[in-house]
């Protein structure tokens, strides 16, 4: 029987949907363009191979083209009832979380594991700041996944993809020795790999090496597609890195033509949040606002999320509201929140309607009830998912609070509170 690239059986006797298969997972663990297209071939090759169609689904799912994924997601268990027991547990496993089940696929993963811990493509959906354990909502969830991922090293430490993996939950957790051990032992087996050129800018970023990491990345980006699923996000980084060490023009240049909504191209969630990260942490460093790119990502997160449910992206959504003044869309936020927190049915508790009206006060320039708001928030704010360096829009908005507010002493208690990272803040006045 032929084999994946983890040694693991699979059941095709086509050796060129077996290529094609490991060509399309590849794609999807290193985020390189591609991944549909050599797994459509897999499929061609043996329409009934399970595992390919599961694949193809977890594909579509990343760049959030959902009816896609579910298509495929009901082809992969079709197929799979003739296949082994570990390709039925891996499709289920792949399956669930298409299919709105993020909970089950949580479980369904940390079972298929326990047996098949070299299983890295089921693996991967509960790694990373929006995989399963990142959107959670569980307080703890960094050093969970940390812990999941350390239990996974005696079968895959020496696999390229996990170690990206682990080194990003490293660096996520403070450990940035080891983080940078494992991130360049990934990149110099597959220096393509965009999660793992992603992982070291973050962890560039925690230690404050704010140029090189522009030079590395921008270098990088110039050979990657535009058509790979991190484009758009490794741009914001680009233009936040720009804005941080003072280019402005380089930075407003790369978010329109890379990170704007009509010059992007990747998945909703990043467009709708990067974006609207952009424009306000460029507000926080002193440039005018621009009310007509702000309505832009306004009327397309909308669009795209019209109603509440990712935390990450409901806490972005309500900053476009703020801006572009849209006191009625703002209100529908507040009372789909509420209905659901009362339901029980928000993991993250209420922690993003707190955050929503400490950033109505900063707009409002009420720094007082803002400060109150937000550091009150601020230990919880790892429940809304999402990286440390995406939270510190949290971070920047209570630093510029404090300083609006006089409270000098309050805001550098604040950065010296954080001894284990080392993170620029494009705050105006900060320095």
């Amino acid at each position: 029987m032929l084999t994946d690239r983890y040694d693991l059986a699979i059941s095709t006797h086509s050796e060129a949907a077996r290529d094609t298969y490991i060509v399309g997972c590849d794609c999807i663990l290193s985020a390189a363009p591609g991944g549909a297209e050599a797994l459509m071939r897999a499929v061609t090759a043996d329409p009934r191979f399970a595992l390919a169609y599961a694949a193809l689904a977890r594909e579509h799912f990343l760049f959030g083209n959902v009816v896609e994924a579910r298509r495929a997601a009901t082809e992969a268990r079709a197929r799979s009832a003739g296949a082994s027991a570990r390709e039925q547990s891996h499709v289920h496993a792949l399956c669930l979380p298409i299919e709105g089940k993020p909970v089950d696929a949580f479980a369904a993963t940390q079972a298929h594991l326990d047996q098949y811990p070299r299983d890295a493509m089921v693996a991967a959906p509960a790694t990373g700041p929006f995989g399963l354990i990142g959107f959670s909502g569980r307080p703890g969830r960094e050093a969970e996944q940390l812990a999941f991922l350390a239990g996974l090293k005696p079968q895959l430490a020496e696999d390229w993809w996990f170690q990206m993996a682990y080194g990003f939950a490293l660096g996520e957790t403070g450990q940035f020795a080891p983080a940078q051990t494992q991130i360049e032992r990934s990149l110099t087996t597959n220096p393509r790999n965009a999660h793992g050129v992603h992982a070291k800018t973050h962890l560039l970023y925690e230690t404050g090496e704010d140029a090189v990491a522009l030079d590395y990345l921008e270098s990088w980006l110039a050979d990657y597609a535009r058509e790979g699923l991190l484009h758009c996000h490794l741009s914001w980084h680009l233009a936040l890195l720009s804005l941080s060490l003072g280019k402005l023009d380089a930075a407003w240049r790369i978010y329109q033509q890379q990170v704007h909504p009509g010059g992007a191209w990747g998945p909703a969630l990043n467009i709708a949040t990067d974006a609207v990260a952009f424009l306000w942490r460029a507000e926080l460093a002193g440039e005018k606002r621009r009310g007509n790119l702000w309505r832009e990502i306004h009327a397309y997160a909308l669009e795209a999320f019209p109603k509440v449910g990712i935390a990450f992206v409901d806490v972005h959504k309500v900053l476009a509201c703020i801006t572009a003044g849209d006191v009625d869309g703002l209100a529908r936020i507040h009372q789909e929140l509420a209905e659901r927190v009362a339901a029980g049915r928000y993991p993250v508790g209420g922690v993003v309607p707190t955050l929503a009206r400490g950033l109505e006060a900063y707009a409002k320039g009420q720094w007082s009830m803002a400060i109150d708001l937000l550091a009150g928030a601020r230990p919880e704010t790892v429940r809304i998912g999402g990286s440390r360096a995406q939270r510190d829009l949290i971070d920047s908005t209570l630093l510029a609070a404090y300083l609006k507010d006089g409270r000098i002493v309050a805001a550098q208690a604040m950065l010296a509170d954080r001894n284990d990272r080392q993170p620029s803040n494009p705050v105006a006045g900060l320095a």
